[in-house]
């Protein structure tokens, strides 16, 4: 075994460790893929859509080691505030009150029983019931929405960035988020999104369309995970992380 290697390993196994002593062990390989798919490809802006309290850039910071620029996007008024304190103790990290979507302009913006559930879409009509209680709209706010390919110049060029990672928790509205990147989502190195095998929204795309859909526009599978430990017995949602295509035999690590 290389030295590269055993350096990997020993990273791989530090982080393990500590995720497993916080309680968080279910969410090792989801942050260790991308680890490694933030360092292999160079990522240098995380385009983090629907960022909710900031969750997923404080894990790509403390735990995938991502040292670029974080552009965080979440609607809700009054979780926004929270992510806002947490962004203000991080120079790299800037964040944004609106909506991405596929169009400019104002859309009611639903806001649920639980907060992490809010979305421009509205529940299903066939909620899972362990759901029931808390996706169920309790108040909507007018929200501004804008188009990603209308933004992105502006949001990169200002740091002077060319590698971007773009990362979507919409709740039903990932594909509307991906179409108003337009011609720009080519300029991603890389997709996430929330795979919905049981739709939870109206509207809303269903992971085999979603994976399609981007499979026609460049990007190919890189990792799939079930969503908040699965459900189990049945899964509600992944998380899956595309990588464009040309790429793919580029940078990439020995496993």
């Amino acid at each position: 075994m290389n030295s590269e290697r055993i350096k990997r390993e020993v990273k791989r196994r530090g982080l393990g460790l500590r995720l497993a002593l916080a309680g968080r062990i279910h969410q090792f390989p989801e942050i260790w893929a991308l680890h490694r798919f933030f360092d292999a490809f160079a990522i240098d802006a995380l385009i983090d859509v629907g960022a909710n309290q900031g969750q997923y850039a404080l894990t790509a910071r403390k735990d995938c080691g991502f040292t670029g620029h974080i552009f965080s996007f979440e609607p809700n008024p009054d979780i926004f505030a929270i992510v806002a304190r947490e962004a203000a103790k991080d120079p790299k990290w800037h964040v944004h009150n609106i909506a991405l979507s596929d169009f400019d302009g104002e859309s009611e913006f639903h806001i649920m029983a639980a907060h992490q559930f809010s979305s421009l879409k509205k529940p299903s009509d066939h909620l899972d019931p362990i759901f029931a209680d808390r996706n169920k709209v309790e108040r909507t706010v007018q929200m501004q929405c804008r188009r990603l390919d209308g933004m992105i110049k502006d949001l990169l060029g200002q740091y002077g960035l060319s590698r971007p990672f773009l990362k979507m928790d919409t709740q039903g509205h990932d594909r509307a988020v991906c179409e108003g990147a337009g011609d720009a989502l080519s300029l991603m190195l890389g997709v996430q999104t929330e795979l919905a095998v049981r739709p939870q929204y109206e509207g809303a795309t269903e992971y085999r369309a979603m994976i399609g859909w981007l499979e026609e526009r460049g990007f190919i599978p890189n990792a799939f995970f079930a969503n908040n430990k699965g459900h189990f017995p049945a899964l509600v949602e992944m998380d899956g992380i595309f990588l464009r295509a040309d790429l793919a035999g580029e940078g990439a690590i020995s496993a």
